[in-house]
């Protein structure tokens, strides 16, 4: 069977082997973050839809799950907002009842989480990745670029009360831009918020690979531990750095048959990540993984076009 929602499984450096389940269109996304992979958003919105009938997502996950495969996570990600799905409420109590057996995660933007029926439709989940940047109105914009009814302060009250109903793990992730949201005054903030959200842990990131923006670059080892020190005196639950640069992190070699494939077309042309997500039949997450992982290993080479980010094969 050939799988529409489905990608991976991929092993993430946040949740190890992990089953993707994408719930919405390419790009469609209450944010236009710009450190985004997979770069600018298409379609900015906050309206909940059900862009595809339910069972068509069901009948994938039945096909794949009936061999009993062993994962870390079953996880709600892609290339847009999972929560925009309008029934992904069922989808997480059709997993929870027929395959207990498996953790849940989500990974979201947390944008449309001041909704308390969504709220109630994601309790069932062990896991909830959301973000959170900046808590400054201008800092926001900067590096979020929302939809124009989203603050920082909206977002910062939606997580806070994310933590009130849920009771299973919260892991805050803030993606750090030099320059942008590593200011004491920037800290200071976020720390606060922070505070008021209450995660269990706190993951600092940082660019890895080009994103949306080209003036978007990655965070120095001096930037992180910073960044990390601040955060660790400041607050009481754990702080890591899970950007690549700072960490060993052991992530398995991109299969043979793939890395052969990905070879072979990009030593024909240069090719965006789009342009393998169809070439291949791999998901647009999947085909990022895999070339992030090639470009860490130095077998592909980066430019930045106007039709966006173009790989090359390294003869």
């Amino acid at each position: 069977m050939k799988y529409k929602h489905l990608f991976g499984p991929v092993h993430s450096r946040r949740l190890g082997y992990s089953l993707g389940v994408d719930l919405v269109p390419f790009k469609y996304c209450p944010l236009s973050c710009v450190y985004c992979e997979v770069q600018i958003t298409d379609h900015l919105t906050l309206k909940r839809r059900e862009f595809f009938p339910l069972e068509e997502i069901t009948a994938e996950l039945v096909d794949f799950l009936k061999t009993k495969p062993e994962l870390d996570y079953i996880t709600f990600s892609g290339a847009g907002e999972p929560t925009l799905y309008s029934r992904i409420g069922e989808i997480v109590r059709f997993v929870k009842g027929e395959y207990p057996e498996y953790k849940l995660a989500l990974l979201t933007n947390g944008t449309l989480l001041n909704d308390a029926a969504l709220r109630q439709e994601i309790l069932p989940c062990d896991l909830i990745l959301p973000s959170l940047d900046a808590c400054h109105q201008q800092t926001f914009r900067i590096i979020n670029q929302p939809h124009p009814a989203l603050t920082a302060e909206g977002l910062v009250e939606a997580l806070t009360l994310l933590r009130e109903d849920y009771k299973g793990l919260i892991w805050l992730e803030v993606f750090i831009i030099a320059g942008v949201n590593d200011s004491e005054d920037e800290m200071a903030c976020l720390c606060g918020a922070i505070d008021k959200i209450r995660p269990d842990l706190v993951q600092i990131n940082s660019l890895d690979r080009p994103g949306a923006e080209a003036w978007v670059k990655a965070a120095g080892d001096e930037v992180l531990t910073k960044v990390l020190n601040y955060f660790s005196a400041r607050l009481d639950m754990p702080v890591e750095i899970i950007a690549k640069a700072q960490q060993e992190i052991a992530v398995p070699p991109v299969p043979e048959d793939i890395e052969a494939t990905i070879s072979a077309t990009l030593k024909r042309r240069p090719s965006t990540a789009e342009d393998l997500s169809v070439t291949l039949g791999l998901h647009i997450n999947e085909i990022s993984k895999y070339l992030r992982q090639l470009n860490s290993e130095h077998k592909i080479s980066v430019r930045r076009e106007q039709r966006g980010i173009f790989y090359s094969w390294k003869q």
